[in-house]
């Protein structure tokens, strides 16, 4: 296995080991060279993993092209939620518990390199944070409270935070870690079928209108579930259920990933589970993993602060800029000139290390398919908005403009358009998915995957009616009935 070492800058990592190469962050994540290295190991030393750093795009590009990134996305998102970590730790409290039993004080810090530490007694608790974790550099803290001493916190390291003996100590860790295997740690079985639905009613912007949210309840009912709305203010509920539907607006960094992981690791039926929220909520994400599988797309390009002067010989103007984690066609832009380039680029890369620009591709309407369980469920033709370019009209905030949605049998799309869906959708997984399509000149354009699709009653069920909501309700009722009888 090739193994790539990724540093913000080459002077952090000054050491050599053999069979690997040391590769600066901003090189990893623009020179075509790296797209395409299969068997790849990428250790992500970078400064910073917080989201929309280079760090946070090392890890997101080396899963979209099939790497082996230490940490995952996954890992660097669970380290930001203090609830998230004591969660997938609960199996070490008795080993926290024996380690520290002697140990005096109320707190105490462990820094670990790789799952090793030279504090022989605290070789083994290590270790299995860093099975846990999957944190290369980490402080954890653990504080003792009446019950005994639990882990609290835990902060990634960065190698410039280290002085010149721990530096020493990661050289030797590091050797020893490409020597062995990652450990992972298994999820608890559910309980009994019931399913609860995320859905915060006075959210501006959400993916299912008040009716829907009725006839999925209905449907479960039908199917013998018993299905609850819950909130926000329910989440340290969620345990109770077997399942988790999620009907808010999806976000990384936000209540419904913290709440859709918490649930995964619980052991529920999560739709859309963390992952799918992760790949879709970032279009960098999406442009990478969509190019290295050669899908169509527009013409695009992911833009850092070095490469913008290419963004008009590139794509030529007018053209799309977007935000990495923008959705319902907030974070979008279309530019004309090459001074509203330069202004909206300024602003944006303010905000993201990363952005996507594309090819401006005027339709009439995008191609709304949704995917559930690796098949094609409903079709939409989503048109503009009346006299805008999008599909949302933001202009007049808080009072968006949308444009007319038209459902279509399946039968009556082109077999292209669903051929296509299919393909991006099963790049992300099995859940409940919305392609976005063009359709140009004969061909076909993939726009994005979205998780957690729109469906509102009137619109997405024009076709199917109430059998919608049914076949959503019984992948559920199918997914709870395997997990249980997998722990019996």
């Amino acid at each position: 296995m090739n193994t790539l070492l990724i540093v913000g800058h080459r002077r952090d990592w000054p050491y050599s080991i053999p069979g690997t190469k040391v590769v600066p962050a901003r090189l990893y994540l623009s020179d075509p060279a790296y797209s395409n290295l299969p068997n790849t190991r990428v250790i992500n030393l970078c400064r910073s993993y917080a989201y929309q750093t280079r760090g946070y795009y090392v890890a997101m590009l080396a899963e979209a092209r099939d790497q082996f990134p230490v940490p995952s996305v996954k890992a660097i998102e669970d380290i930001e939620s203090d609830s998230i970590i004591r969660r997938l730790a609960e199996h070490l409290d008795d080993l926290i518990a024996s380690t520290l039993q002697n140990r005096d004080g109320i707190a105490f810090d462990l820094c670990c390199y790789f799952g090793r530490t030279d504090q022989c007694e605290y070789r083994h608790l290590a270790e299995q944070l860093f099975a846990t974790l999957h944190i290369p550099l980490l402080r954890a803290r653990f504080e003792r409270g009446e019950s005994g001493w639990r882990l609290c916190h835990v902060q990634a390291l960065a190698l410039r935070e280290l002085g010149t003996n721990d530096t020493d100590a990661v050289m030797k860790a590091l050797s020893g870690y490409l020597k062995g295997t990652v450990h992972s740690s298994g999820q608890p079985a559910s309980r009994r079928p019931a399913l609860a639905i995320l859905h915060t009613p006075d959210n501006p912007v959400l993916p299912s209108n008040a009716l829907a949210i009725e006839k999925f309840q209905e449907a479960a009912q039908a199917l013998d579930m018993r299905a609850e709305i819950i909130t926000l203010g329910d989440a340290q509920r969620v345990t109770e259920f077997d399942g988790l539907f999620i009907r808010d607006t999806t976000y990384i960094h936000h209540y419904t990933y913290q709440l859709a992981r918490e649930a995964s690791i619980a052991g529920l039926v999560v739709m859309d589970d963390p992952d799918s929220i992760l790949k879709c909520n970032n279009k960098v994400y999406m442009t990478e993993l969509l190019g290295r599988y050669h899908m169509p797309m527009p013409k695009s390009m992911l833009v850092q602060d070095d490469n913008a002067d290419s963004i008009i010989a590139t794509l030529g103007l007018p053209c799309v800029l977007k935000l990495p984690g923008g959705s319902f066609s907030i974070g979008v832009d279309r530019v004309y000139s090459k001074e509203e380039l330069q202004s909206k680029l300024f602003d944006m890369l303010n905000t993201s290390e990363m952005i996507l620009a594309q090819e401006y591709c005027p339709t009439e309407f995008d191609w709304r398919i949704g995917v559930l369980d690796r098949r094609p469920l409903f079709a939409c033709k989503y048109y503009m908005a009346p006299g805008h370019w999008q599909i949302v009209n933001h202009a007049g905030c808080p009072d968006a403009e949308e444009g007319l949605a038209q459902a279509l049998a399946i039968s009556e799309v082109p077999d292209q358009v669903i051929h296509t869906a299919m393909q991006a959708a099963n790049l992300i997984g099995d859940g409940f998915y919305g392609v976005d399509l063009k359709q140009r000149d004969g061909q076909c354009y993939i726009i994005e995957v979205n998780d957690n699709p729109n469906v509102d009653a009137g619109n997405e069920d024009g076709v199917l009616k109430d059998a919608l909501y049914r076949e959503v309700m019984g992948v559920f009722r199918k997914r709870i009935e395997a997990r249980q009888e997998r722990s019996t």
